[in-house]
């Protein structure tokens, strides 16, 4: 379930962005095979409860990229249970959507990337205490942003930025001791 400030406006708005499913699943089938139910266990279990893909959409979805030829469905397994791997095409073609992502990511890296209680991201288990902390961090971001509104603070403002920039820095360290 989504919390906070943000569960009046995911009532108003489309809860998952066009292509997300197709991109889960392709990114899904791609690290093991696996049946419909499966994926949307699997997508429920990564969003933290937060969403599940209907069997009205990942059926049909399933159809579409097993007509497109970018999945195909395994021979033998349990009666009743089709799982499904990716094609080679498959692969290419979930090679384009990270490709694509990454490229819209870093056209849009001046916003704020939204905060983990939305139901698209995808935050296994192991990140869980990582998505607790950004969602703290929308949450405080907010209530300054609340508070600021009621009363102006050139000194608050200059204190926060300053804040951000040093978490910023030592985020981005972080990152560059990953990369190494």
């Amino acid at each position: 379930m989504v919390h906070g400030p943000f569960r009046h406006l995911m009532r108003h708005m489309a809860a998952v962005p066009k292509g997300f499913l197709r991109y889960h699943v392709l990114r899904l089938l791609n690290e093991k095979p696996m049946s419909g139910s499966e994926i949307m266990n699997e997508i429920e279990k990564r969003t933290n409860g937060c969403w599940k893909p209907s069997p009205g959409s990942i059926y049909p979805l399933l159809s579409w990229l097993q007509e497109e030829g970018y999945i195909k469905e395994m021979v033998g397994g349990e009666v009743g249970v089709k799982p499904y791997t990716l094609t080679d095409k498959g692969k290419a073609f979930l090679e384009e959507h990270v490709r694509k992502k990454e490229e819209i990511r870093e056209r849009l890296r001046f916003f704020m990337p939204p905060p983990p209680e939305l139901p698209w991201l995808d935050f296994p288990e192991r990140s869980r205490a990582l998505a607790e902390a950004r969602r703290k961090l929308a949450k405080a971001m907010w209530d300054l942003g609340d508070k600021l509104e009621e009363t102006h603070s050139e000194s608050a403002i200059a204190e926060a930025k300053e804040t951000l920039e040093q978490a910023a820095r030592k985020i981005e360290e972080i990152a560059r001791k990953i990369k190494k």
